[in-house]
């Protein structure tokens, strides 16, 4: 069978990774006389990249993540609290394991988006699934599925990922429907689940949006004893980032 007859064959068994490699990896075999063994070592090892690349690309693109953000690009020379400690912890993913929340509590600008896109797309990279919601877009979501009957559908949906992240909790007040409903959540995804919630909102100040006290304290609970909390203090990077293109512009 010649080489181009191999290639429509792996292409009709779905084998794109092994197809993709496969003249490269007969010239490198016969150059350097392989084994059998390592000459399929290599196309089987091709393969299974390839679909993990695939299933990845899949996952960030389910994630509905605003920007691909990423932990190399963090910029640790801006005046902030969070140490890299802490930034390596998050990395980690160890806390996602064990199914506890994170909380990035900090005023706006300090970067607790970024970071919590950035866990969101190294999480997808290490086979997690993750789901990115605004805050404003859940409550969005959450009326919708309330006003067409799917609400049990919605709520199963968020249960699902290993991690969903809630961005900029706190920027209004709640109705009680809508805290009713988000304790549900918390409390669905209380075991095995990871959610990462950022707000400019210390918890001992979530009662100011949370206007049902009962329904505010089953919130806390939830939150309060597992979650990592990291409180992020600092000069906001959108003004550094200004700062830093005004001096380029001056070096010209």
């Amino acid at each position: 069978m010649s080489t181009p007859q191999v290639k429509n064959l792996l292409s009709e068994m779905r084998l794109s990774g092994m197809s993709s490699i496969l003249e490269k990896t007969i010239a490198d075999a016969t150059k350097d006389a392989w084994s059998y063994t390592e000459f399929v070592d290599v196309l089987l090892q091709a393969e299974a990249d390839y679909r993990e690349e695939k299933k990845a690309k899949n996952r960030i693109k389910a994630s509905k993540l605003k920007i691909q953000a990423s932990f190399e690009d963090f910029d640790f020379t801006a005046n902030r609290s969070i140490t890299k400690t802490q930034i390596k912890e998050i990395y980690g993913l160890k806390w996602v394991e064990q199914g506890r929340p994170l909380l990035l509590v900090g005023q706006t600008g300090v970067g607790k988006t970024f970071i919590a896109q950035a866990t969101g797309l190294h999480a997808c990279g290490n086979g997690k699934s993750v789901l990115f919601m605004s805050i404003s877009t859940w409550l969005e979501n959450v009326a919708l599925a309330r006003s067409t009957g799917s609400y049990l559908k919605f709520r199963d949906r968020l249960s699902k990922p290993d991690i969903l992240i809630l961005d900029d909790f706190g920027m209004r007040k709640f109705t009680d429907m809508e805290a009713q409903d988000l304790c549900e959540i918390l409390e669905e995804r209380s075991v095995g689940k990871s959610t990462v919630v950022t707000t400019q909102l210390p918890l001992d100040h979530w009662q100011e949006v949370l206007p049902d006290p009962v329904i505010a304290d089953a919130i806390l609970d939830r939150l309060k004893h597992a979650a990592i909390q990291y409180k992020i203090t600092g000069e906001s990077y959108r003004k550094v980032k200004a700062k830093k293109l005004d001096a380029k512009e001056q070096e010209k």
